[in-house]
């Protein structure tokens, strides 16, 4: 049966997106149906939590994948970050026997034996947004760089900074893998340009962001010397411009974060934040369901790819079995009304 749908599903990535309005996608994916129809290869991606913005413009992504490739896609999340209710969701994918599996785990160390479950049931397994290294994991969508993320927000506080200050990080989940990367990064990049900076505290807000604006107040009140906060996803991004806000520090503290950017908007426009840092995330929900269609097809992965006319260029790492989405946005009120997400 995964033979036939995998000939169909490359049958109809083939005719590209020209055939578009002949595809015939059983299940768009809106809430993870059952069973799509017998001749598609069905791609479940599972994300850290669903109903946020950021994780619906993956899906949105990862929908319109699937129309032009043919494919099934599941989405399927838990209203909450928690590691156990995520383990529910991909022990049902799996007995459900989706084709590939995708997740963006909570905690990587929990859910690798999960993942391994999956590979054992002959599902193909990957994640994406947030990697489990140590995992049985085929593959790795990676939206960007440890470096070039990392980089990319430390520059953008201190520049706003005037170069030197204490700041502080309002992140997420604590075993968040990409998140603990990109911090290291800031950590390092403050050292080595910033000689007169310095990172006063990192706190963990989980992905909520009202715990973060309250986080991110009690950091203002025990450094009155603050002058920078980190918001490092995007719940903590538009959390951390917040609290500024509301405490009424408009450019005495100056924050940015990885915020989506209509959720960024108003705190970009109020000068509460200086530039959130992201990426393309429909772009990056795409790119995973086509990652997934070449696993289950067994067709390996080039050096570079050409995804779609968007993605014309995507890296591969055989070492660590990444696919690199590209650079980080810097987003401002420049060009923060050219994402609608």
């Amino acid at each position: 049966m995964l033979n036939r749908r995998i000939t169909a599903a490359l049958a109809v990535a083939a005719a590209g997106v020209l055939a578009l309005a002949g595809c015939t996608q059983q299940n768009p994916g809106g809430g993870g149906g059952e069973g799509g129809g017998e001749d598609q290869v069905s791609v479940a991606f599972v994300p850290k939590l669903q109903g946020i913005p950021y994780f619906e413009a993956m899906n949105t992504g990862g929908q319109k994948a699937a129309q032009e490739l043919g494919i099934e896609w599941i989405y399927r999340g838990a209203s909450t970050a928690d590691p156990g209710a995520q383990t529910e969701i991909v022990n049902s994918l799996i007995q459900q026997r989706v084709d590939v599996l995708v997740v963006a785990p909570n905690d990587p160390d929990s859910m690798a034996p999960v993942l391994q479950e999956a590979a054992d049931a002959g599902i193909k397994v990957m994640t994406a947004d947030t990697d489990a290294p140590n995992s049985v994991r085929e593959a790795f969508v990676n939206q960007a760089s440890p470096e070039g993320v990392g980089t990319a927000l430390t520059d953008s506080l201190l520049e706003a900074m005037g170069g030197s200050g204490k700041y502080a990080i309002v992140s997420c989940g604590q075993t968040a893998a990409n998140l603990n990367s990109w911090i290291e990064v800031q950590r390092q990049v403050t050292a080595e340009k910033y000689p007169g900076a310095e990172i006063v505290d990192v706190v963990y807000a989980g992905e909520d962001e009202a715990q973060g604006v309250a986080m991110a107040k009690d950091l203002m009140n025990a450094h009155p010397d603050l002058t920078g906060l980190v918001g490092e996803c995007t719940a903590s991004a538009p959390a951390v411009a917040k609290a500024v806000t509301e405490a009424g520090k408009i450019g005495q503290v100056f924050t940015v974060g990885l915020g989506t950017p209509q959720s960024m908007k108003q705190y970009l426009e109020n000068g509460s934040s200086s530039a959130a840092i992201l990426w393309d995330v429909e772009q990056l929900g795409y790119l995973t369901a086509w990652a997934g269609l070449q696993l289950a097809s067994g067709t390996p992965f080039q050096p570079t790819n050409e995804v779609n006319a968007e993605l014309p260029a995507v890296a591969w790492d055989e070492a660590s079995k990444e696919l690199l989405l590209g650079d980080p946005l810097r987003i401002t009120t420049d060009n923060v009304d050219q994402y609608q997400y």
